[in-house]
């Protein structure tokens, strides 16, 4: 079954991509919950067509995205958490915590865009995320958990 999303589906595609999908998946799932939709001709001229209008406007929020992935990779991030004996964390490091600590950096990214390799940190060290500023700029990001001062 062939769908156009109407919105970003996780390990799936983005917004206005064609995908072909199970048809249980896009008849009980996508469409019904308003991500997807039917890719008649008709639709798939229609997307054609504002995919082509929106090319412009396009470039320059891949331009915006591209400038803060430069500000991200010279930026060096210490997140602060309390530990325990050795070197393990009560508790984890989340993409909930690396969103807080950039927000106070001044760059604000939505939770949802980081993913850290692992899903999350429990130990103290140096770490790395992904985060996902545009489908086509994608930033690796190295930061850092140390102990917390007690």
């Amino acid at each position: 079954m062939e769908l156009i999303l109407k919105e970003d589906v996780q390990n799936l595609g983005f917004k206005d991509d064609l995908v072909s999908v199970k048809n249980g998946y896009g008849r009980n799932f996508l469409i019904p919950q308003g991500l997807a939709a039917m890719a008649t001709p008709s639709a798939k001229k229609v997307l054609a067509e504002n995919l082509k209008q929106r090319a412009h406007k396009e470039k320059k929020i891949v331009d915006a995205a591209s400038k803060t992935a430069e500000a991200l990779k010279s930026l060096e991030l210490k997140i602060a958490a309390k530990t325990g004996a050795g070197d393990k964390l009560f508790g984890s490091i989340t993409n909930m915590d690396v969103a807080a600590a950039l927000e106070k950096q001044g760059h604000e990214i939505d939770k949802k865009f980081i993913s850290i390799n692992g899903g999350t940190v429990k130990r103290t060290g140096s770490c790395n995320a992904q985060i996902r500023l545009h489908r086509e700029v994608v930033v690796d990001f190295p930061f850092e958990v140390v102990a917390e001062a007690k």
